[in-house]
C-alpha cells in the first residue's frame, strides 16, 4: 500500500472528517524543499476522498510570524521591522529597501508560491495566520495558555530538555513600535495582557485580536485544536525527539485539542549538495524547477519516495532516469496476476498509487501526461529542431501525434527548451549533429567499426526512411560485418555525435536528412 492511502487508513480508524494541513513562513524565497511537506499532506488528504472519506487540505501561512533578521536580501533600513509580523510590513523593492506598503511582505514572498503550487496541482484553502488571530479564534486558547503556564512551561522543559527563562509567557505582545522583541509581560487582565516595551512605553494587548502572538510551540498546538487538524506532516527538525511535535500533543491536549498523530517527513537535498537552505542560498525555487520539469514527474519524485526517507533531487542526468521509470510505469502498468508474489504485489500496489498521486488533475488520466512522446525523445527533437513547428512536423512524420500537439505537449516542449538551455542540463545528454568524421572519433571506431558505417551506409541508402526500416538496417549491417551490437551503436554516436553512448540510434538517425546520414557513414 502506498504510504499516503496506509495513512489514509490509519486517519479513518480514528473516525470523523480529515483536516490534512501543511504550514508555511514567508520569510522569503521558497525552495522546492518546501513542497515535500504540502505534497505529502495533500496527497494523504487525496488518498482520504480516494476512500470515500470526507477531507479538506488546509495550507497555514504563519503571516504573524515576525522578522528575525535583515536578511541578505533585504537593505539596512529593514532593521526597524525585526520583531513585527510579516503581515503588518512592507514588501521589499528590486533594491532590498521597504516599498511603500501596497503589498505586504507576507504577500510578496506567498504569490510566486501559490502560482507554483496551482501548476502542480495543490489547491489548498489557505489560512493567513495573522486573520485567525484578527478574529479571535485564538483568544480561547491564549487564555487557557495562560492560565496553565505552569504546566506548559513544565511540559516543555520535561519533554525538550531546555530551561525556560523566568520571565516566559505564553504570549509575545507587541510594543509601541509593533515589535514583539523586548516586549515585557507585567499582568494578564482578561482580555489584556499588560506589557512594558523596551523603550520604556507600557500598554495592553486584547488578545481577541493580532495584538501579538503565541510562541511557536503553543501557537502550533492551538491551531490543531481551532482547525480541527488530523493530519500535519512535519520536516525532521520538528519530529525529533523532543521537538515541537513532541511538546504540542500534550500542549494541544491540555488546551482541549485532539492533536494529530506524529508524522515526520526527511528533507529534499540537492544531488551532492546537502539539504536545501533559503538561508544558505543553496536552493532551486519552486517555479525554477517547475520550469524544467513536468509537473507530474515532480510530483512523482515525492509520491514513489518513502515519506521517512530523504530525496536527492538531480536536475541533471537522473531526471532522465526519473522520466524513464515514470512513463514506463504509466504506460505500462503493473496488473496483479496469480503468478505474483505477495512482496510483487505489494510494490504494484505502491507503484500504482504513486502515479494515482502524481496526476495534476485527480480525474486525468495518467496516459495523457506523456503524450505520446517520451521524455528522452522530447529531449533528442528539442536539441536538434530549431524550431517548434519542426518539432510537431517530425512527430507527426514518425507517428508519435497526429495533427496539432496537444497543449500540454506544447508545454512540455517549452519547459524542455528551458532545460536545455539552462545550467542544469547535463553535458553528456547535449547533442551536436557532425557533418565530419573526426580523427578522434574515427580513432575511436577503428576499423571494424569502419567497415560497420560504411555497410550501414549502403543499407541506409536503399531502406524505408523508417525508425523501424532504420533499425533493421543497423541489425543487417551488425550480422554482415561481424560487429556486435553495442560496438556497432557505439560506432554510429561516435560519428553522428561524437561520444561512445545517445538516444535511441534509429530516431536519431530517422530525425537526420537520409543524404546526409549517408554521405557522413559512407564517408568513414
Amino acid at each position: 500500500m502506498h504510504w499516503a492511502d496506509y495513512t489514509a487508513q490509519r486517519l479513518m480508524e480514528r473516525g470523523g472528517k480529515q483536516v490534512s494541513a501543511s504550514g508555511i513562513t514567508p520569510s522569503g524565497e521558497f525552495h522546492i524543499g518546501h513542497l515535500r511537506e504540502i505534497l505529502s499532506a495533500e496527497m494523504i488528504h487525496r488518498a482520504c476522498l480516494d476512500a470515500g472519506m470526507s477531507s479538506k487540505y488546509i495550507f497555514i501561512v504563519d503571516s504573524m510570524d515576525p522578522l528575525r533578521r535583515v536578511y541578505d536580501f533585504l537593505s539596512p533600513e529593514y532593521e526597524e521591522f525585526i520583531g513585527c509580523p510579516l503581515a503588518y510590513i512592507p514588501a521589499p523593492e528590486e533594491d532590498g529597501s521597504p516599498g511603500d506598503g501596497s503589498v505586504t511582505y507576507a504577500n510578496h514572498f506567498l504569490s510566486p508560491f501559490l502560482e507554483a503550487l496551482e501548476q502542480i496541482g495543490v489547491k489548498p484553502e489557505v489560512v493567513m495566520n495573522h486573520e485567525t488571530y484578527e478574529k479571535g479564534l485564538f483568544a480561547e486558547y491564549i487564555d487557557s495558555a495562560i492560565t496553565n503556564r505552569e504546566e506548559i512551561r513544565r511540559i516543555i522543559q520535561q519533554i525538550s530538555g531546555r530551561e525556560l527563562p523566568s520571565d516566559w509567557f505564553p504570549y509575545n505582545p507587541m510594543g509601541s513600535g509593533g515589535s514583539m522583541d523586548g516586549v515585557t509581560v507585567t499582568g494578564y487582565e482578561k482580555p489584556y495582557v499588560i506589557w512594558r516595551d523596551s523603550a520604556g512605553v507600557e500598554g495592553k494587548s486584547d488578545i481577541r485580536k493580532a495584538h501579538g502572538k503565541m510562541p511557536w510551540r503553543v501557537d502550533w498546538a492551538a491551531r490543531w485544536a481551532i482547525h480541527g487538524i488530523t493530519c500535519e506532516p512535519a520536516g525532521k527538525d520538528h519530529g525529533a525527539a523532543g521537538g515541537s511535535y513532541d511538546t504540542g500533543i500534550p500542549i494541544c491536549r491540555l488546551l482541549g485539542g485532539d492533536p494529530p498523530d506524529k508524522i515526520v517527513y526527511e528533507w529534499i537535498q540537492l544531488k551532492g549538495m546537502g539539504p536545501m537552505s533559503s538561508s544558505s542560498g543553496l536552493t532551486i525555487g519552486p517555479m525554477e524547477a517547475l520550469s524544467l520539469v513536468p509537473p507530474e514527474i515532480l510530483r512523482y519524485v515525492i509520491a514513489r519516495s518513502k515519506i521517512n526517507r530523504h530525496i536527492e533531487f538531480d536536475t541533471g542526468s537522473a531526471l532522465f532516469q526519473t522520466a524513464d521509470e515514470y512513463e514506463r510505469l504509466v504506460s505500462n502498468p503493473i496488473r496483479d496476476g496469480e503468478e505474483m508474489s505477495k512482496r510483487q504485489m505489494v510494490a504494484a500496489e505502491t507503484q500504482r498509487g504513486a502515479i494515482r498521486l502524481s496526476q495534476v488533475n485527480p480525474e486525468s488520466d495518467p496516459i495523457d501526461s506523456v503524450g505520446g512522446v517520451s521524455f528522452r525523445h522530447l529531449s533528442m527533437l528539442a536539441q536538434i529542431k530549431s524550431s517548434d513547428e519542426d518539432v510537431w512536423s517530425s512527430l507527426n512524420r514518425s507517428g508519435h501525434i497526429e495533427g496539432d500537439p496537444s497543449d500540454s505537449l506544447r508545454v512540455r516542449l517549452a519547459r524542455m527548451r528551458s532545460w536545455i538551455g539552462g545550467a542544469h542540463f547535463p553535458e553528456d545528454a547535449k547533442l551536436e549533429i557532425r557533418s565530419e568524421i573526426g580523427d578522434d572519433a574515427r580513432a575511436e571506431i577503428g576499423e571494424d567499426g569502419i567497415a560497420f558505417l560504411r555497410k550501414l551506409s549502403d543499407l541506409l541508402s536503399e531502406c524505408e526512411w523508417t525508425d523501424a526500416g532504420i533499425g533493421e538496417s543497423i541489425s543487417k549491417a551488425c550480422d554482415s560485418t561481424g560487429v556486435s551490437r553495442k560496438e556497432g551503436f557505439a560506432s554510429i554516436y561516435w560519428a553522428i555525435i561524437g561520444r561512445r553512448h545517445g538516444p535511441k540510434a534509429s530516431s536519431l538517425l530517422f530525425e537526420i536528412e537520409r543524404g546526409d546520414v549517408v554521405s557522413l557513414l559512407g564517408s568513414s
